[in-house]
């Protein structure tokens, strides 16, 4: 059951069978059916969790209201508003699911009693952080110095699976263009392919 998070985990760390069940101890398995809100701005953020299976995606509100989406995480990857679980500051952000979702949490409590007792998580936490500020940074450098449709090459390059998985008007949101954009350039490629 926990095996792949375990591996998520053993590429930064190695682990006795005592820290492992320790850790999957304090995990709680949830699922979630698509479409479901685990984070509403304003809300103060209660989870950090490990995608076993489903697709999910981080959204802000712009001015108008329209979403923004600003991330995708899919199966191996965590999700959470680190900023808002971390500092118990209402969220900024919403987090939904976009598939049929099971999540393995951690909440602040069991996240502090795991860092307490195996202390050698710090440094998963830590290069989870670091990764994620990575994605953010090359994100904002792309979305600055690219055209569009590069940024559309490298959204696929970095999530191959996303564009069967989700709906193009939230790949478009993504990446700040308009539906028929993504339309046009998914056709344009898919003409070079033949």
């Amino acid at each position: 059951m926990f095996e792949n998070i375990i591996k998520n985990i053993t590429r930064f760390i190695s682990i006795t069978p005592e820290e492992e069940k320790t850790f999957t101890d304090l995990l709680v398995c949830q699922s979630f059916p698509k479409k479901t809100v685990l984070l509403r701005e304003g809300e103060i953020c209660q989870f950090e969790g490990y995608i076993h299976k489903g697709c999910v995606r981080m959204y802000c509100l712009d001015d108008n209201g329209s979403e923004v989406t600003l991330l995708f995480a899919i199966e191996d990857w965590w999700i959470s508003d680190i900023a808002s679980f971390h500092e118990q500051k209402p969220s900024k952000v919403f987090i939904e699911t976009l598939e049929d979702s099971e999540i393995y949490m951690l909440n602040t409590t069991t996240k502090e009693k795991l860092l307490q007792e195996v202390p050698k998580f710090e440094r998963v936490f830590r290069m989870l952080v670091q990764r994620n500020l990575a994605t953010l940074q090359s994100r904002l450098v792309n979305t600055i110095s690219k055209t569009a449709s590069d940024r559309y090459l490298e959204f696929i390059k970095v999530y191959p699976s996303i564009p069967q998985r989700v709906a193009q008007y939230y790949i478009a949101s993504y990446l700040g263009v308009s539906k028929e954009f993504v339309s046009t350039i998914r056709k344009r490629l898919a003409s070079k392919e033949k």
